[in-house]
């Protein structure tokens, strides 16, 4: 009984080392949605630098679709490169700023060439036509399937590890 006592004890800290380092060692890039700005992961998609991503929504005015493209920066960052719209209308652009391009291609409306840089961005999931929709790989996740309709996340570039990930839902799962 004794050697079984001192062999568990001698066992417990190896095992406690290696919990530890499954939990917080395996560190993944992601787009994570969290909570408000709190911190707590909603849900994440596996992301690489240089790799885009697009929000689509539905305009609360004139109700047509809204496409905006972001790209990953190397530093974590996420630049906001291209803009597709529909209708001119109040919230919408006129025309693009400097450096950009405006273009109209089939009906629809293009402001390409953005260099627009944020470390984070908000949103707040639509409740009622917003309809916000994640298009990743030509795959389309709506977000109300994931969040909470009214939720008021932040969309940011993070480092997860196996404990956030558990956490959180993986958008590519849904």
């Amino acid at each position: 009984m004794k050697n079984k006592i001192v062999y568990l004890l001698f066992l417990l800290p190896f095992f406690l080392i290696m919990i530890l380092l499954l939990i917080f060692t395996p560190k993944t890039e992601a787009l994570v949605f969290q909570y408000q700005n709190s911190g707590k992961t909603l849900a994440y998609l596996y992301i690489l630098e240089g790799e885009t991503f697009q929000m689509k929504y539905t305009h609360s005015i004139h109700l047509s679709d809204v496409v905006e493209s972001y790209e990953v920066l190397s530093d974590g960052r996420i630049k906001q490169y291209e803009l597709m719209y529909e209708d001119f209308a109040i919230g919408m652009p006129a025309n693009a700023s400097e450096g950009e391009t405006f273009e109209q291609v089939d009906g629809k409306y293009y402001i390409k060439n953005m260099e627009r840089i944020f470390p984070s961005f908000d949103l707040r999931v639509g409740k009622v036509r917003a309809n916000h929709t994640l298009i990743f790989e030509d795959n389309e996740y709506p977000l109300s399937q994931i969040i909470e309709p009214g939720t008021w996340v932040r969309l940011k570039i993070e480092t997860i590890n196996l404990w956030q990930r558990w956490k959180g839902v993986n958008i590519l799962e849904k």
